[in-house]
């Protein structure tokens, strides 16, 4: 593999995209999808809200809340935790939603009929999933305060609740990141969806095949402009949250700089699979947007959680890679994650930059066979 032959190709395409801008055409089959993926697929109602409970109490009363909102079925207890610290922990990595503490003297306020703190700390990255949880447990709190209480008119429990990372609740500071990893996603596929195709259509593939250059050579050349231009597009999108929409970014630049990168080689790369198969430009833009947006909005907890869709499209979710992008984005703008929470969603988009690669070169001399 040479460089000045990648340079090369690079240059080419890049001359080819600024001489021909093309319109994309929008498929016939999305509206069937949306109709179908919303009608059956979807489900808005929050429930299994995962919940982590400090139990410093450890009495009978204590265990019957937790029992009572665990019953309930909009809660469900992933951990008891030892000390206070695992709250945060578990609100950090993910793995919880919500963080309920039994204070020490609860059981003895309640005995006594006095009015007992109930501290709850609640994920508010995002906000409507926030919302209602604060909503069904200050609801199941007060009947449950009330059905022990000797005055059935008092109730004995107040809740203390915080919201972390997202305190005042807005819709737009959980939307706008996810927003960029659609849009990233789509971007991506569909602008290299076109480069191989095109060079069927005008027949210039015969004059490329007959040149020394080698397929990843080719590849990593028309990947390039793309590259270039998918960089400028992030870039734009994060000033436009942090200054336009005023999301808060409490992560690293540099450690988005490179996720970004790790996510656009493999979204490129899946766009090029597509050219490839199709030789088409038409038929290529078509496949790339079905094949990107609706997954990438539909199914990678950018709007709606995963936790409420049928266990097979939660399944299906997990080979959709803006699922994992979602939850980077998320946390590097809302949470300040570091990289030993995010590596793991970081690995999968390195594997399938890898394959998708892999399987682009694979498929493209199968195809000059």
């Amino acid at each position: 593999m040479k460089l000045i032959r990648i340079q090369a190709i690079a240059k080419k395409e890049m001359l080819q995209i600024v001489r021909d801008p093309l319109s994309l055409a929008m498929g016939f089959m999305m509206p069937v999808l949306l109709l179908f993926i919303f009608g059956y697929a979807i489900s808005l109602d929050v429930d299994d809200i995962t919940t982590i409970v400090y139990d410093q109490d450890r009495s009978s009363m204590g265990r019957q809340l937790v029992a009572d909102l665990s019953a309930s079925g909009y809660f469900k207890v992933v951990r008891y935790a030892e000390q206070e610290a695992e709250i945060g922990q578990y609100l950090d990595a993910g793995m919880a939603r919500v963080g309920l503490t039994i204070p020490v003297d609860f059981s003895r306020d309640l005995r006594a009929g006095r009015v007992t703190q109930l501290p709850i700390v609640v994920d508010g990255s995002d906000s409507n999933t926030a919302t209602i949880a604060l909503g069904y447990f200050a609801a199941l709190t007060e009947l449950y305060g009330r059905r022990i209480s000797p005055v059935p008119e008092k109730a004995l429990i107040e809740v203390r609740a915080r919201v972390w990372y997202n305190p005042e609740l807005k819709s737009r500071n959980f939307i706008v990141p996810g927003l960029i990893a659609v849009i990233m996603m789509v971007i991506a596929a569909l602008l290299t969806s076109l480069c191989i195709a095109r060079e069927w259509e005008r027949g210039t593939m015969e004059q490329l095949i007959a040149t020394p250059v080698k397929t990843p050579e080719l590849i990593l050349g028309k990947m390039i402009p793309y590259y270039v231009i998918g960089m400028v597009d992030m870039a734009l999108s994060i000033a436009m949250a942090t200054l336009l929409f005023e999301v808060p970014f409490r992560g690293s630049l540099l450690l988005l700089t490179v996720i970004s990168t790790v996510f656009l080689f493999g979204g490129l790369s899946f766009g090029i699979i597509i050219s490839i198969i199709t030789k088409s430009q038409i038929v290529s833009s078509q496949i790339s947007v079905v094949a990107t947006y609706l997954p990438a909005f539909l199914l990678s907890g950018f709007m709606f959680s995963i936790s409420n869709m049928t266990r097979p499209l939660q399944i299906i979710t997990h080979i959709i890679p803006a699922r994992y992008f979602v939850s980077i984005l998320k946390g590097l703008f809302l949470k300040g994650s570091a990289i030993r929470i995010l590596y793991a969603d970081a690995l999968f988009l390195l594997a399938f930059g890898i394959v998708t690669f892999a399987v682009a070169n694979i498929k493209f001399k199968k195809r000059l066979g």
